[in-house]
């Protein structure tokens, strides 16, 4: 079978840390291949340096048995490879073909007729079975749909060779079926598939081959004859943790209670109305929806960052209408955003100083001078890197540094230290391996059994439903579900989140 990747000795390294060390891994022409392994195993580094994103310090690399040299994206392009990026990168002001001839040929500079890159597209459409309006605007496609978007992007620009980057990570059961079904037509009109994911039973579906890497080094790449217990020994040593069976010790105390909230934007559509829902102390609640569907607005608007219009959120029996952020946050409320590195670190600070961010006027760190007390944020950040397992050489460390996964356990543990009421986790494990997602999911079970009220807003359906007492369901801003999480299943999840079930 003829070879359409070649690495050979693959290296790279960051200071005090060797991403990448002598990977070499042969992909066939024609296979969708799966790369497994932990955060900061070097999988995104490799890709990064096959998409031209990032330059190896040394190794070869052949594509199609020629060999290339990896200057850019552009470069890459020009060689038949594409990449569709976990964060979707699309203008939702323009229409579907617009994003896709976008950067191509400057035809909106050249007043080019977009009649000529439609027949082109459908082309490309009709060849592969993947089917979308080009005239809808992304602003009104599904995420799946979006994802489609990308795939035939990459496609019209000419790609054999297609990089997926955690492809299912924001898809409802339903998409993931589309999506696979998708890859399957790619499969047999000849382009070969890079798929990288944590999800393992995922892996095993859709993979001919996978490729295991930890620590910066290929382990091994395996024919699709092995079990999800094999495939995890070989990532972390251990078997794939799942959330366990457990009595419910909710009480009567309601924490959190929203009633019949709305918001609107600035051009007056509505972005959710007539919400309305309690939590209760030493209770996890699920939110589950499809992404745009109104759920990440509403904690925002809980933690005073999304202007309410109508409705009353109150935090132990105190309307928090006249609070701001700041004043929520210091009252026990502790919220883990879903962009970690947008939202909840400043990257090019150290770990001492990301503990702190936001709770500079609390008593332990702040001194009578009004300075900070240093050596209890350093007691603090050593506290949270041990307890919560977080790789790094130490609390001097730059945010930037950490693998994804690190980063992630980092601000869990920043947030669960200041034992707070309540606790607002946005997709707590996204991005992240499975050895860290077990690590959050035990966190957080005992910090509920201990107390502990958690509103948890997840794509991560098989989380939800292990981790949550019940979970309630948004659509097209409304609250359309409240389900009991012992008795569903993804299935049942992903049709109202899509509008199928009613």
């Amino acid at each position: 079978m003829n070879l359409a990747i070649k690495l050979e000795n693959i290296t790279k390294t960051y200071p005090g840390v060797l991403a990448n060390s002598e990977v070499s891994v042969k992909i066939n022409s024609g296979d969708i291949h799966a790369i497994v392994g932990e955060n900061g195993a070097g999988k995104s580094t490799l890709m990064k340096i096959l998409y031209g994103m990032v330059k190896p310090d040394s190794g070869k690399i052949e594509i199609f048995e020629t060999k290339a040299s990896m200057t850019s994206p552009k470069n890459a392009i020009s060689l038949g490879i594409g990449m569709v990026h976990q964060h979707f990168m699309l203008a939702k002001n323009l229409t579907v073909l617009e994003n896709i001839i976008l950067g191509i040929d400057r035809p909106f500079l050249k007043n080019i007729k977009l009649s000529k890159y439609k027949s082109e597209i459908q082309k490309v459409m009709e060849l592969y079975s993947l089917n979308i309006d080009l005239n809808q605007y992304v602003d009104e496609l599904s995420v799946g749909e979006k994802q489609r978007v990308e795939i035939i992007k990459v496609l019209y620009r000419g790609a054999k060779i297609l990089i997926l980057d955690e492809p299912t990570a924001v898809l409802v059961p339903q998409e993931v079926k589309e999506l696979f079904k998708n890859l399957r037509n790619l499969k047999n009109n000849g382009v070969t598939v890079l798929f990288i994911s944590h999800k393992l039973d995922e892996v095993l579906e859709i993979a001919d081959e996978i490729s295991v890497m930890r620590s910066g080094q290929l382990i091994d790449t395996v024919a699709n004859n092995v079990s999800k217990t094999q495939l995890a020994e070989m990532m972390i040593g251990k078997s794939l943790p799942t959330p366990p069976a457990r009595i419910s010790s909710t009480n009567e105390e309601v924490i959190l209670k929203v009633e019949n909230i709305k918001s609107i934007d600035e051009d007056g559509r509505t972005i959710f109305e007539d919400i309305t829902f309690k939590v209760h102390k030493s209770e996890i609640l699920g939110i589950a929806g499809v992404e745009g569907n109104g759920q990440k607005e509403v904690v925002e608007a809980i933690i005073g960052i999304q202007e309410l219009h109508s409705g009353k959120v109150e935090f132990k029996n105190n309307d928090l209408k006249d609070q701001g952020t700041r004043e929520r946050l210091e009252s026990g409320i502790s919220f883990i955003p879903e962009d970690r590195q947008l939202q909840a670190m400043i990257m090019d600070m150290n770990l001492t100083n990301n503990v702190i961010i936001g709770r500079q006027n609390i008593e332990k760190y702040k001194s009578s001078l009004g300075t900070v007390k240093t050596k209890n944020a350093i007691k603090e950040s050593e506290k949270v890197i041990s307890s919560f397992e977080v790789k790094t050489p130490g609390t001097s460390t730059l945010a930037t540094a950490l693998s994804g996964g690190n980063q992630q356990k980092f601000v869990v543990g920043r947030e669960l230290e200041d034992n707070p009421n309540l606790l607002i986790a946005s997709q707590p494990t996204r991005g992240i391996d499975i050895g860290a997602q077990a690590l959050i999911w035990e966190k957080l079970r005992n910090s509920r059994d201990e107390g502990l009220s958690v509103l948890l807003i997840s794509a991560d359906l098989e989380e939800l439903i292990g981790l949550s007492d019940r979970i309630i369901v948004f659509y097209q801003g409304k609250l359309v579900k409240e389900l009991n999480a012992e008795n569903v299943t993804p299935e049942d999840l992903g049709g109202y989140m899509t509008g199928l079930k009613k």
